[in-house]
């Protein structure tokens, strides 16, 4: 598989981040990590993860996505995810990342829930 890329499209007050790639230990998970630190910063707290080009992610993933929420609440924000591959949203069930982020599989339901 390619490197992995997060590439921002904006709708409206949301960003979507489309992310493709494996989000593992190293470059992926610092790129992500990022990612979401640089649209923080920026003021664009509405952010919406597109998870339908990841096949993987490990521990380093998921703790990027864990200690994502408070800054993004902390800013009056929500970070959301979208389209998690089978093996993505396992793991996000084993980690209760489901519980503590809504996750939606239509990408239109998902920018309307921001507003």
């Amino acid at each position: 598989m390619p490197s992995f890329t997060a590439n921002q499209r904006q709708v409206g007050p949301v960003t979507i981040v489309d992310l493709r790639g494996n989000i593992g230990l190293g470059a992926a998970s610092l790129t992500l990590r990022s990612t979401i630190h640089d649209l923080i910063e920026s003021g664009r707290t509405k952010i919406l993860l597109n998870f339908s080009q990841v096949d993987l992610i490990d521990s380093a993933g998921v703790g990027v996505l864990a200690s994502a929420y408070l800054p993004v609440k902390t800013k009056g924000g929500e970070l959301k995810f979208l389209n998690p591959t089978k093996n993505v949203h396992r793991v996000m069930q084993m980690t209760q990342l489901d519980k503590a982020f809504e996750v939606y599989t239509d990408e239109q339901m998902a920018i309307q829930s921001f507003s």
